[in-house]
């Protein structure tokens, strides 16, 4: 039970974590900075308390791979939730079993099986029925969020792939991977934004974001904390299900808040998308338990 409460609270964290974003972007810093600024704190944090982690970076290069794709995902998935419809965000998000399929055949050479299509199949269904709105010819991401989005699910499928190769690095290594690698992601993307005009510098935002960003970070890091206990201790299949609250506490948030709609066409695909991801999470082999268990979304 409690390993489920403490996935239960990484959910939560996550699924809510577009409310104190779109605050910080209020006061006027830009999502891609409060990202980086959140996880240089974190990750200087951590290398200093936990310094015997650097050690991991020697033994094991692909570490650098792992904070890539998941720098990536929480660019993608932050910035995404902040400008857009969150649900649709979501949902776009955990398109999981396509990727999944797709990378682990061109990556790991395994060749998908009859149920591995059939979910792809689902999960697409799930996506054409979001995406295919009133007055639109093709069912494709129409803006930046959902692009965004969609971006954000592929780099967290790669990040599994990632982590399936690095389940002989220590725990802290990859944690440590992932917290500096979305620090560098967000911090480089933050700079050529600013740098172009696209966003405001961080100079010129107002002071009210502080404290939000501390909450926010202090969320990420006992979220953190809850996913590698829970993971630990739950099988692959459940851990991956009881992720999926994610997407309830997105919806029921951002409906309740006005930051997204619930339209019938929106329950109808999301309703496939999810099917398609728990299908995926029970047809998981017993050894990839250790999937998520260090990932920071």
């Amino acid at each position: 039970m409690q390993a489920a409460l403490a996935l239960v609270f990484n959910a939560f964290v996550w699924g809510v974590s577009w409310f104190p974003f779109r605050q910080i972007a209020s006061h006027g810093l830009h999502p891609l900075w409060a990202t980086c600024l959140i996880y240089l704190v974190i990750s200087a944090a951590m290398g200093l308390l936990r310094r015997h982690a650097w050690k991991g970076f020697a033994a094991f290069p692909m570490l650098a791979l792992l904070g890539l794709a998941a720098g990536f995902t929480n660019v993608g998935f932050n910035w995404a939730v902040t400008q857009g419809d969150v649900v649709r965000v979501v949902l776009l998000f955990y398109l999981m079993p396509l990727w999944s399929v797709l990378l682990g055949w061109l990556l790991l050479g395994e060749r998908p099986t009859g149920g591995a299509l059939a979910r792809v199949a689902l999960a697409l269904t799930g996506v054409v029925v979001v995406l295919k709105a009133p007055g639109t010819d093709w069912p494709v991401p129409s803006s930046l969020p959902d692009w965004l989005g969609v971006a954000a699910g592929f780099s967290f499928a790669v990040t599994n792939i990632a982590l399936r190769h690095l389940r002989q690095a220590p725990g802290e290594s990859r944690a440590l991977s992932m917290f500096c690698g979305c620090a560098f992601v967000a911090g480089a993307a933050a700079l050529g934004g600013t740098a172009l005009g696209a966003f405001d510098s961080p100079l010129r935002a107002s002071p009210g974001w502080f404290g939000w960003a501390v909450l926010l970070g202090t969320g990420f890091v006992f979220a953190n904390v809850c996913l590698q206990y829970g993971a630990a201790r739950l099988t692959a299949a459940a851990t991956s299900v009881i992720m999926l609250s994610e997407v309830l506490f997105a919806s029921v948030s951002s409906v309740a808040l006005g930051a997204a709609t619930m339209e019938p066409r929106i329950l109808l695909g999301g309703a496939l998308i999810v099917l398609g991801a728990v299908w995926s999470a029970f047809a998981r082999t017993p050894g990839r338990s250790d999937d998520r268990a260090s990932s920071p979304t």
